[in-house]
């Protein structure tokens, strides 16, 4: 080639090569949805991440922070040097505005004068939601006081917990009330007996043995909406270390006559109050339109449709169906999909189903495999990390189309700790209250929280074991519950090409020639051996042990 042809040549490969500008992602609020969506589209997106505070908090495991305070630092950490290693840019500020037209947010920011706008292209919302529904602002200790106007109306508004050292430092000064309560043997009343109103009242009774404790909810017993068996082991347990228990009863802080029913008789008063009921939305920098009049703590949660977009009160689309809702900050319609607990796991679920949308309205090939036939076209757009052929088609995402979500088997898995050495794990659970069954207890419950927990903070982190483990739990292609499973597999299974038949797994073949076993008869094989294998291990441990 001429002189003049290779230049042409080496001008036309460097304008082919250059760099295409990446979409931008905004997401909002960075707990475990958000630290899910950042580390499946960071690659291909320019992501940034705006969150109130500095740190991610393990929530789940807060409660053991209060009564051993050492613990908080296994269960945090300060999120900007994690996003930068992967090349998110983190704004430490607060949205006080999102304008779905414009696609722009407006973030306050204590560093600065003025408010910065930011821009998107797609945005996530994982803002979450408080607790303790009595308070204006959802004020509680199982979560910071992070917003600007709640902090002057706050009960510690001394404290700037959107700050890692404001946060332990509540955390400190609250222990040291409870050790002061401990000391002069004082009477605690847990008001709920929910998840947290049970594990509070534990961990108390175990750290401070010398308290009073006792408990009382408005249901008829304790964990509600999860199965009598749960319910029946968490009873068995309080009630065997002198934790008194009331159920039935209406909380009325002014009315003497409630305080007569759970045992507080001539005028007495407990010496100190937890309430640990219900949830309160905390989603101040949404329009009204998109915010439910009715709902948990008197509404306020964000609209969203089956596929998980943001929608106004009479279900249009809003924001040109770009702006996503996951996790605790959302509500579903009933007749699209049932409520959902709002807890991590089934908010890390839905994070997965609005990366794919994502991805898939990009214009982005996230599999590998067509289900229609082996040729590598790219026309199938499966579930996010795994292979097209390996997953269920029951919720199939179309090329420029946000996929449709649904009922996660995520939301029937709960575990409620009972101490540092017992606990009890229930899996199985549907939308239907008192799902479920009770699948593991005692001591190696406990092992599975602590593993949980450690787990999945140093995937956050962005640690390779964590991310090893938690990677498939989140994309997997085998949905057991929920409705995800499809029904054209085998047995509870979301695979449709029936590969696990055709290699011959125990639950359909039966190797010496015989009558094959049914998976049911299989599965009972197994789950009868597996409760007897707990049993022993309680047994021997000296644990609480089931009633079956």
């Amino acid at each position: 080639f001429g002189s003049r042809s290779l230049r042409v040549l080496c001008v036309a490969k460097s304008e082919g090569m250059a760099p295409k500008q990446k979409q931008r992602v905004l997401v909002i609020g960075c707990q475990f949805s958000g630290f899910l969506v950042v580390r499946d589209l960071h690659k291909k997106f320019d992501v940034t991440v705006v969150d109130p505070k500095e740190y991610f908090e393990y929530t789940p495991g807060v409660l053991r922070a209060y009564v051993k305070p050492s613990h908080f630092d296994a269960l945090s950490f300060c999120i900007e040097p994690v996003l930068r290693k992967l090349g998110v840019t983190f704004i430490m500020g607060e949205v006080t505005k999102l304008d779905g037209s414009r696609k722009e947010a407006t973030v306050w920011t204590r560093f600065s004068d003025k408010d910065d706008i930011v821009s998107y292209d797609y945005c996530v919302l994982c803002s979450g939601c408080n607790f303790n529904f009595l308070h204006k602002w959802g004020e509680s200790l199982w979560f910071p006081t992070v917003h600007e106007h709640a902090r002057p109306e706050g009960s510690w508004s001394h404290i700037d917990e959107r700050f890692i050292d404001g946060r332990r430092r509540h955390i400190l000064e609250e222990h040291f009330r409870i050790k002061e309560l401990n000391d002069k043997g004082a009477s605690v009343l847990v008001v709920g007996a929910g998840f947290i109103g049970v594990e509070w009242a534990t961990e108390l009774n175990y750290f401070f043995p010398k308290l009073k404790l006792t408990i009382c909810d408005f249901l008829g017993n304790c964990l509600g909406p999860l199965p009598p068996s749960a319910a029946d082991y968490c009873n068995h347990y309080m009630k065997k270390v002198g934790i008194k228990q009331y159920y039935g009863v209406k909380y009325s802080a002014n009315d003497p006559s409630f305080y007569e029913t759970v045992g507080f008789t001539g005028g007495v008063r407990p010496d100190k109050e937890y309430f640990c009921m219900g949830v309160k939305a905390s989603n101040y920098y949404m329009p009204k339109e998109v915010l439910s009049d009715k709902g948990p703590g008197g509404g306020g949660w964000i609209h969203v449709n089956k596929k998980l977009q943001v929608v106004t009160k009479e279900r249009a689309v809003w924001g040109d169906g770009v702006v996503f809702a996951v996790g605790d900050c959302n509500q579903t319609f009933m007749d699209e999909i049932k409520p959902i607990p709002k807890i991590s796991y089934p908010g890390e679920e839905q994070a997965t189903h609005a990366v794919r949308s994502i991805r898939a309205m990009a214009g982005m090939k996230t599999t590998y495999f067509c289900t229609e036939c082996p040729v590598l076209c790219g026309c199938c757009w499966g579930c996010c990390g795994c292979l097209d052929c390996c997953c269920s088609s029951k919720y199939p995402a179309k090329k420029g189309e946000a996929m449709d979500s649904y009922w996660p088997w995520g939301a029937g898995m709960f575990a409620t700790s009972l101490g540092p050495h017992d606990a009890c794990f229930v899996m199985g659970a549907t939308s239907t209250p008192r799902t479920g069954s009770l699948a593991l207890w005692g001591i190696l419950s406990a092992i599975q929280k602590e593993v949980i927990e450690s787990s999945k903070v140093d995937e956050c982190k962005g640690g390779w074991m964590g991310e090893w483990i938690w990677h498939f739990v989140h994309h997997t292609c085998c949905h057991c519950f929920g409705d995800g499973k499809s029904t054209d597999g085998c047995y509870k299974c979301c695979m449709p090409c029936r590969m696990c038949c055709s290699l011959g797994c125990i639950c359909c073949v039966n190797t010496k020639g015989g009558k094959a076993k049914s998976p049911a008869e299989w599965s009972g094989c197994l789950w009868s051996f597996y409760r007897w294998f707990v049993h022993r291990v309680n047994r021997r441990t000296g644990h609480v042990e089931k009633k079956d």
